[in-house]
This record gives structure tokens, C-alpha cells and sequence, in this order.
């Protein structure tokens, strides 16, 4: 995980079998996600193509952790992308930053820059 106030990108590697769908993800990892998420709210769950390959994209809204001096909290946009590759299993894309700050660019850039290896 990388982070820069409320800034983050975190890589992940799930063990899986089979290629997630919209259908799975909104199953099994939205409610995941949800009942670890605080002011939780569904934005959509859509299939997307980056460069790297297709992927699911869920895209919500939920507050950060409490600051470790003040203890606030802001809202937060969330991209979490799932790619599959057979053998490799799902790597999880996930970036987040403050509701409203512009991150369609650099967010672009760092799900297109995802290659499996």
C-alpha cells in the first residue's frame, strides 16, 4: 500500500480459480466491503478494459480511517479493480482519494500501467 494523506493505492493477490464477474463481485465482495466500510455507498459495478487486461470495477464510497492526530475522517472515492489470469488468480487494484479531487488521470495511469508478470 502506498499512501499520501488520504491518498492510497494498494496491490493485492487472491488466490482464485475462476475469472470474477460483475455478478461475483457484487455478491461476495461488496458486502465484504460494506461491513468493513463506514457511511458505505454502492457507486457501480461494471466490467472495464485497461491495458493490462479486463478487469471489474466496483466503485463506491466510504470514509478513510480516523486521522492518527485529530481523529477525523473525510469521505473518500474508491476504484477497486479485480484482474484474473488463470494460474495467477486475482490481483486487486484498489485506489482511493478524497471525494471530489480530481483522480480520473492519475488514476488511468496507474490502473493501465497493471501487467501481469
Amino acid at each position: 500500500m502506498f499512501n499520501d494523506k488520504f491518498n492510497s493505492v494498494r496491490l493485492e493477490g487472491i488466490r482464485a480459480t475462476t475469472a470474477p464477474t460483475v455478478n461475483s463481485v457484487r455478491a461476495k465482495d461488496v458486502p465484504a466491503i460494506r461491513a468493513a466500510s463506514i457511511h458505505f455507498s454502492l457507486v457501480k459495478v461494471v466490467e472495464v478494459q485497461r491495458k493490462g487486461g479486463k478487469a471489474v470495477l466496483a466503485e463506491y464510497r466510504a470514509d478513510s480511517v480516523p486521522n492518527q492526530v485529530t481523529g477525523k475522517r473525510i469521505p473518500l472515492d474508491v476504484q477497486r479493480y479485480v484482474f484474473y489470469k488463470p494460474g495467477k488468480g486475482e490481483a486487486v487494484v484498489t485506489l482511493s482519494g478524497a471525494v471530489g479531487a480530481d483522480n480520473v488521470d492519475p488514476w488511468r495511469t496507474v490502473t493501465d500501467s497493471f501487467r501481469w508478470h
